[in-house]
């Protein structure tokens, strides 16, 4: 399965202000299945309010989207309330910011 980096956020639980997320998420032959941890997310083919996959267990909606090489990923912007992934770190702030990760980690 191919893998990548990619910024989550659980638009269900806290709606526009929900915590966002950076991790390693591997993805279906189709894409149109992601799986990250113990969930498993399906597309939502323009169905969700705010969100583009839902949770397969809980049905909760998700936006979920490639990381921006500013770190604007929240689906409105801002930097504010991301927590990033600790096996993706170094990884995200090298390729996806361009930047020394010792400094930020």
């Amino acid at each position: 399965m191919k893998t990548r980096i990619m910024y989550m956020e659980n638009k269900s639980a806290q709606g526009l202000n929900a915590v966002g997320r950076i991790g390693r998420v591997r993805f279906s032959k189709t894409y149109k299945t992601i799986y990250y941890r113990d969930h498993v997310f399906h597309r939502l083919g323009g169905q969700g309010f705010k969100a583009n996959y839902y949770d397969e267990v809980t049905g909760d909606e998700w936006w979920i989207s490639g990381p921006h090489t500013d770190g604007d990923d929240r689906l409105y912007g801002g930097q504010r309330g991301v927590e990033i992934d600790e096996d993706v770190a170094e990884e995200y702030w090298r390729e996806i910011r361009g930047m020394e990760p010792s400094k930020n980690l």
